[in-house]
């Protein structure tokens, strides 16, 4: 049984820490507020890798031992070595990575397709799991699901490990019957998630490195480089100036650096107030609706979400639930306020008998082309027409990333193109100047 360590407090204000063993982390927290207990921090300990095999002994032979042994003569402080240590410290310390959740997807999906139940399935999984702390996770939710328990309500408690697209296709498919199509899903889903997240690094990580380095170059060539090229100028009687944009770049510079305060009082407030409106529910709703609507990456957000929208209803009308069924338990796969907001007015178009299709056409978010297939679905046969439509917006998702890694590359380029020709007019050209030596002929009143 899973070991946690947790930290409450009482009903008059006393902070309690305790380690006690329980059957997963949902019900330690029951069991703490049916006691007055408030949960600051529940952690799990870490498991150990291996567990030694003892020989069980007779208790009478164990009795008979501890009457003749004088117990002030043991020892019962264990002292552990600097290995132990260090392996415990690392077994609490070890973060759970998208790899680790790629195996475990990818070995249950096998294993649920070979018709393995889920108690089994996650058993043979924890016996392979090399990361401490992911199987510490593992055996908690296998606990939920021996106590009857699905393994989505025991994964939301670890939202920080499982992604929440991910825990709602595993409740889809656990809901509907279909767990081994969700997982295959939540494959694909982690597989193209990190294939883009490597593009996307790739191309920019390179090109931030370039653009902070310019800053960095552009900063101290301002602050070191050009006050002693004024210096030798004045030294030498020259009367030739400094380009303008030096000038001009030197003075906001030493202004900022004086009225430090200013710039970031507005930097801190304009953050905190753009926070604040976001997490009001007028803002959430603008912010999301930024996010479908923005520049280069929008038409891939919106059409993700639809795509995964399609995909567990697909599952939901194959295991033979009616339209507003499957779109209700199909929602919880989207997080975006605005989808949710058009899924609303699909179900309540469906209670009063209108078209469940409409308000995704009146979004103006959805393409012509999938609002007719769906309008043609409903008149043929619904399950196969979206079938056919996750497969169009598989590659319309294809399409669009493909246009992303093309652009983007151009995008980065010429912000850092821009920084790049800025650092040559202001530092690098006074430099050039004090190189050539022309300032001297005015010094000498040529």
């Amino acid at each position: 049984m899973p070991t946690y360590m947790y930290k409450a407090v009482t009903s008059s204000g006393l902070v309690i820490r305790n380690r006690v063993e329980a059957g997963s982390k949902q019900n330690l927290l029951r069991t703490l507020k049916e006691n007055d207990l408030m949960p600051i921090t529940i952690e799990q300990v870490a498991y150990s890798a291996k567990k030694k095999k003892t020989k069980k002994k007779n208790i009478k032979d164990i009795e008979e031992i501890m009457k003749n042994v004088n117990t002030t003569q043991i020892n019962t402080k264990k002292q552990s070595t600097l290995k132990e240590k260090i392996n415990m410290y690392l077994s609490k310390t070890e973060k759970v990575t998208s790899r680790d959740l790629v195996i475990f997807t990818q070995n249950f999906y096998l294993l649920k397709k070979a018709n393995f139940n889920n108690i089994h399935a996650l058993n043979t999984i924890i016996g392979s799991t090399e990361n401490v702390t992911f199987k510490g996770v593992l055996e908690d939710i296998l606990a939920g699901v021996e106590a009857g328990e699905n393994m989505y309500t025991t994964m939301e408690y670890y939202s920080d490990i499982f992604p929440f697209i991910y825990i709602n296709m595993i409740k889809v498919g656990e809901l509907s019957g279909s767990l081994t199509n969700s997982l295959e899903q939540a494959v694909t889903y982690l597989d193209s998630s990190e294939a883009l997240n490597k593009k996307i690094r790739g191309i920019l990580i390179p090109n931030i490195a370039q653009f902070v380095l310019l800053m960095v170059m552009l900063v101290i060539g301002t602050l070191v480089a050009i006050p002693a090229i004024q210096n030798v100028y004045a030294e030498m009687g020259s009367t030739d100036t400094l380009p303008a944009a030096t000038l001009w770049f030197q003075k906001f510079l030493n202004g900022v650096i004086k009225f430090w305060y200013i710039p970031v009082s507005i930097i801190v407030a304009a953050v905190a107030g753009i926070i604040f409106y976001i997490n009001t529910p007028k803002g959430k709703y603008n912010f999301d609706y930024f996010k479908y609507k923005m520049p280069v990456f929008g038409q891939l957000i919106f059409s993700l979400d639809f795509s995964r929208l399609m995909k567990a209803m697909l599952l939901n009308l194959e295991n033979g639930m009616r339209i507003q069924e499957a779109i209700e338990v199909s929602k919880n796969v989207v997080q975006n306020y605005v989808m949710l907001s058009i899924i609303e007015t699909s179900i309540n178009n469906i209670l009063i008998g209108d078209s469940w299709i409409e308000p995704f056409e009146k979004s103006g978010l959805a393409k012509s082309m999938i609002t007719e297939m769906l309008k043609i679905g409903m008149q043929t046969d619904l399950n196969e027409m979206i079938a056919k439509l996750v497969e169009y917006m598989d590659m319309d998702i294809d399409n669009i990333m493909q246009k992303i890694v093309k652009v983007l590359p151009e995008v980065t380029y010429l912000i850092v193109g821009v920084v790049l020709i800025f650092f040559v007019l202001v530092v690098l050209a006074p430099c050039i100047q004090v190189y050539m030596g022309g300032f001297l002929f005015s010094a000498a009143g040529v």
